[in-house]
């Protein structure tokens, strides 16, 4: 797969989430898609996916960097949301938050087998005492 069919194929896998197009995940993501070490298969990654959105109803996925160098996609996510009640272990209780998501996937045979991800908690936390 080429640099600019990876990418493709990927910005089609973020307007996927956020459609909450859950039906339609299986075209990006892997039977036995791993997340953070932990082996997910797609009904995991759907259900790990609903439960964020659950938490956070104006979750939007947004690119703010892009890498790719097949099979790698690495991806800085930007987001801007209010998360109901607990976040990250976090007291939000709604409050509005801005904060990235470092995200490196790999893909084999044209879906994501395998993700590693790590959420800005301490720009999240410094909103919260600024808050105070």
């Amino acid at each position: 797969m080429t640099k600019t069919e990876l990418a493709d194929l990927y910005r089609g896998y973020i307007a996927c989430l956020n459609r909450q197009n859950w039906p339609d995940l299986g075209q990006f993501v892997d039977g036995d898609a791993v997340h953070n070490g932990r082996r997910l298969g797609l009904a995991g990654y759907v259900a790990m996916l609903v439960r964020d959105f659950d938490l956070i109803p104006d979750l939007s996925f947004n690119v703010r960097m892009l890498l790719i160098d097949p099979p790698y996609v690495a991806c800085r996510l930007g987001f801007d949301c209010s998360p109901k009640g607990k976040f990250l272990g976090l007291d939000v209780n709604g409050r509005r938050l801005s904060f990235t998501e470092n995200v490196i996937y790999e893909f084999r045979g044209g879906k994501i087998i395998e993700v590693w991800s790590v959420i800005d908690k301490a720009a999240i936390e410094a909103q919260l005492v600024d808050g105070l």
